[in-house]
């Protein structure tokens, strides 16, 4: 069944997401990054205009509590875990991912196993991925310092307010650049996890509407003819 044959089926769905660049997050008032950009080509492929559809960047804790409801949501950029898969279902992925511990490039701090982590303070934003991780793999909660932006755990990190913060490694770089401070002054010192990033939606959704949805991601990933790249191709290189 086409997109065509039901133009509103996508417009009803609420759209949630935060700011995490390079893949969703706010610019002078306007909704940028890879994620925004191929659900922009999925909604085009349903003749939906980004206005149309409802979008809402929220703090992470409040988007994933609404997902984790139900009525009608999808939220984006979310990791795919093994924790998470019964809870929602997929559509992607959107790109790779990589989760990481950094650190203070000066404390020359080395992690080489999970059972060293019980020796440092861990920054985590509620229901993060990193946080997830963390405390599956057994990490105290006595250790996790929660806050509510990546901003403030930059700020918290480069002021030894906690010695280690657990994101995902491009945002995190993003928010360190964005804070005037040098990249090279933060090191990733432990690998949590890879895996991908996918929209996530919300168990009450139409299954056929989702797999509509995925057939139009594989459609954007198709190579165009005469041209030498795909239009989701295109879609990164402009965030690189």
């Amino acid at each position: 069944m086409a997109f065509a044959e039901h133009p509103s089926a996508l417009a009803k769905i609420e759209y949630l997401t935060e700011s995490y660049p390079p893949y969703n997050y706010l610019e002078n008032g306007e909704l940028k990054g890879i994620a925004i950009d191929l659900l922009d080509e999925v909604l085009q492929q349903d003749e939906i205009e980004r206005q149309v559809a409802k979008i809402r960047l929220l703090p992470w804790p409040r988007a994933y509590k609404m997902l984790l409801k139900g009525a009608n949501h999808v939220l984006f950029s979310t990791t795919r875990t093994q924790e998470r898969e019964p809870l929602f279902e997929w559509a992607g992925p959107i790109t790779s991912t990589k989760i990481v511990l950094l650190a203070l490039t000066e404390n020359q701090i080395e992690i080489q196993s999970i059972d060293q982590l019980a020796n440092y303070s861990i920054g985590t934003i509620k229901d993060d991925i990193g946080e997830q991780l963390l405390l599956s793999l057994g990490v105290s909660n006595k250790q996790i310092r929660q806050a509510h932006s990546a901003e403030s755990l930059v700020k918290m990190l480069n002021k030894g307010r906690i010695q280690l913060w657990a994101y995902e490694e491009n945002v995190a770089r993003w928010y360190i650049a964005n804070s005037n401070l040098p990249n090279n002054q933060f090191t990733s010192v432990f690998t949590l996890k890879e895996s991908e990033l996918y929209y996530a939606f919300s168990k009450d959704v139409d299954p056929k509407l989702i797999s509509r949805f995925q057939n139009a991601i594989d459609k954007i990933k198709l190579p165009v003819k005469k041209e030498s790249q795909s239009r989701y191709q295109k879609i990164l290189s402009r965030y690189q």
